[in-house]
Formats: structure tokens, C-alpha cells, sequence
């Protein structure tokens, strides 16, 4: 079968996480991904634990299925070799600081010049202009920045990041999706292009409806805990053994939920009849609603929502999604067998299709593992002058 980025090359010139993610995004859908990385250490993800081995595991997740080769780019020689690579390649990512780039002689208007058709991809915390652009940044730090900590978290508390990464790889999704829409133009006008994405511009869109919230009536959208503002009931509430999350949009649901609780004399009940003064009553509505979450196990009340068709459900533990039985059935537990390390278990891309492959395809490359193979293989260089290379130091 058929991979949808099948003879797609990609240099990826990133470290760290946002970066990497979006190339193994790439690889999953079938690019060759070439990850260039400094001598010495190389991408400073391979320190992050914990560790297979000796191998970082979350080095694993990010650069897994790409090749790995090292290139010195504080020599000349070094330069002349990434230039020939990005030259054989369709897409070149970088997530280097706003200049560094130029400041090397490998900026994309150097680079278009050698290849008309490269399309570049730079990432960087807060764009490649404007009065933050050389700030250094972290997904916490862009959360802090766009609004989103300041708006997760509970009223008597501070503001709060999200549990996972969520900056780091939605960035890292938007700059997959960008790729693929400039590798389409390409295919349509046969030119190039240069993305510039930022995780500041990216943390700004996931704000979605507290943007309009404050255009539109100068709302400034303060911490709700686990409840939406503006739905009721739609929040978590106390079980026997846990949490249960309900969520209800609209009038519809509102009826199945009474149903569940066995008490459909609300469906009538002035305070909760429609969605508008539902919210208005939320305080009472929220306490009958956990006088009756209280009486049940959190298995039960998920019986009860499948019985009734309503949206709930349990908080889970990792652990628990990790071993549940639809994680399973959506094959996202897969196990990478890192050679002379062991294996490791990872989740797997999230979009399935019928007609192409997309699967996570190999273990992450040691640093500089491919080195003999690109100027063998990739750059058909003859053994004099791969001699020459390496005794230049170009690959570290």
C-alpha cells in the first residue's frame, strides 16, 4: 500500500519538540525524513528522560522513523554538504532563533536560489518578525503569553498550565498541515515557499471563542475550573470512586440527563427548561446533579450514559487510556524496537485512511548513524571524496 507522502525527502534541521513532531508527523505519512543535528551531543531532546537504556524515550516518539546525520555548520565544508542535501530535498524545516539562518548563508532566499522548489518551514516561539521574535520561548511560557493559563484552573486558584505539551505539538500539527498545503500549491505552480508558523500564533488560535468572547462584549474570560461558562450542566462532578464529566449543549440532552437521574419532573422545572436559564440557575442545578453523581461508582454512572445517550464520562489515569479497550482497538499502542536499547511503546499517528498508509515506521536514528549512507547513497559521492568530507570535520 501506497504511503500519501511517498517520495517526499524532508531535511529536518530541529530540536526539541515542536520541531521534531512535525517531521514525524511527515514521516508517518510516508516522507523520508533526514534529521541533521550538531556534533558532539547533537538535539538536546536526547537528554530528556526517561531513558531506554540509555536511549531517551521521548527522543524516540519525536524522531522516530527518520534517518540521522550530523553536519558541522561552523564549517565552510559543512555548509557546501547541508546546501547539497537541501538541494536533493523537497522541504526543509528549521526552528532556529529568527536569523540564525542567514547568519550561516543557508536563509531561504540563499537557498531558493540553488532550488526554486524547496518549500522551508521556519518554526520559532513567536514568529520570524515582531517586538517578541528573538524571545526565547517554551510551550508553559507560550500558554502564559496567549491567555491560556489564565484561563485554566479554578477560581480560588492560580493559573494553570495543561497537563500534556499542548502548544508544542499543535504547533507541530499546524506545521504539518502547512507543509502539505504548500507541497499541493507546488504541485499546481510549480513554486517554492517559505512558512513561517509560531507557537505564539498558533497558542493564540487555540483561544477560539474567549477571542470573541472579549471583542465582542469585553468579557475578559476568567477561570471556570472544569466548567464551561456559558452550558449547563457541563462540568466534572464527584462519584463514589472518582469523577465523571458531563457535558450538555443542549435542550435534548439536558432531557435524556433528567431521564438518567430518574427525576424528569426538571424537564418542567422554570429554572432549567432552556439552555439560557439553566445558566442562570446553574449554582442549584449543579447541586442536584451532584447529589445524585455522589451515589454511584464511576462505572455506573458511565452504564447510565450509554443507556440514556448522553455525554459523559470517567476522569481517567494514564494508565488507564493507555490499556483501554477502544486505545487498543484504534491501534495507537505501538511498540518500537530501538536496536541494541530494546523497546519501547509509543502512541501511533492519530488519522486512519483506507487507501494509504500511515503507520509509525522505525526506531529514531542514533546521532549520526546515516552519515556513510547519505553521502553514499543519497549524494553518490565516490569513496575519494567522502574521504575528503569526513577528514574535513563537515560531519562533526
Amino acid at each position: 500500500m501506497k504511503s500519501m507522502l511517498e517520495g517526499i525527502r524532508v531535511i529536518d534541521f530541529t530540536a526539541n519538540v515542536s520541531g521534531p513532531a512535525t517531521t514525524a508527523f511527515l514521516a508517518d505519512m510516508g516522507a523520508e525524513v533526514i534529521k541533521v543535528e550538531k556534533p558532539g551531543l547533537g538535539d538536546d531532546a536526547r537528554l530528556f528522560p526517561p531513558y531506554l537504556n540509555g536511549f531517551s524515550a521521548p527522543f524516540v516518539v519525536m524522531n522516530r522513523g527518520k534517518k540521522g546525520i550530523c553536519i558541522d555548520l561552523k564549517k565552510p565544508e559543512g555548509i557546501l554538504l547541508f546546501k547539497e542535501l537541501v538541494s536533493s530535498a523537497d522541504v526543509l524545516v528549521e526552528n532556529h532563533k529568527p536569523g540564525t539562518m542567514e547568519k550561516l548563508g543557508i536563509g531561504y532566499d540563499e537557498l531558493k536560489k540553488i532550488h526554486p522548489r524547496l518549500i522551508m518551514l521556519a518554526l520559532s516561539g513567536y514568529g520570524q518578525y515582531g517586538p517578541l521574535a528573538n524571545r526565547p520561548a517554551y510551550d508553559s511560557i507560550i500558554q502564559a503569553m496567549t491567555g491560556l493559563m489564565a484561563t485554566t484552573g479554578f477560581p480560588d486558584g492560580p493559573p494553570t498550565k495543561a497537563g500534556p505539551i499542548l502548544i508544542d505539538l499543535s504547533t507541530a500539527m499546524q506545521s504539518a498541515f502547512a507543509i502539505c498545503a504548500a507541497l499541493y500549491a507546488r504541485e499546481k505552480t510549480g513554486e517554492g515557499e517559505y512558512l513561517d508558523v509560531s507557537m505564539f500564533d498558533v497558542g493564540v488560535n487555540l483561544m477560539a471563542g474567549t477571542w470573541t468572547d472579549y471583542t465582542l462584549t469585553g468579557n475578559v474570560q476568567r477561570r471556570t475550573g472544569n466548567r464551561y461558562p456559558y452550558v449547563s450542566p457541563f462540568d466534572t462532578y464527584p462519584a463514589k470512586d472518582g469523577y465523571f464529566m458531563i457535558c450538555s449543549a443542549g435542550d435534548a440532552t439536558f432531557i435524556r440527563i433528567c431521564d438518567a437521574m430518574g427525576l424528569p419532573e426538571l424537564k418542567s422545572d422554570a429554572r432549567f427548561s432552556n439552555l439560557f436559564v439553566r445558566n442562570d440557575n446553574e449554582p442549584a442545578l449543579t447541586e442536584i446533579i451532584r447529589n445524585w453523581t455522589k451515589q454511584h461508582t464511576t462505572a455506573e454512572l458511565l452504564a447510565l450514559s450509554v443507556k440514556f445517550d448522553f455525554p459523559g464520562a470517567p476522569i481517567l489515569e494514564v494508565d488507564e487510556v493507555i490499556t483501554h479497550p477502544h486505545t487498543i482497538a484504534r491501534q495507537l499502542p505501538v511498540d518500537i524496537d530501538q536496536p541494541g536499547r530494546g523497546k519501547v511503546n509509543i502512541y501511533g499517528p492519530p488519522t486512519k485512511a483506507r487507501n494509504h498508509e500511515i503507520k509509525v515506521r522505525g526506531p529514531a536514528p542514533e546521532h549520526g548513524q546515516h552519515n556513510r549512507w547519505v553521502l553514499e547513497e543519497l549524494l553518490k559521492k565516490t569513496p575519494d571524496q567522502i574521504d575528503t568530507i569526513m577528514s574535513s570535520g563537515a560531519m562533526g
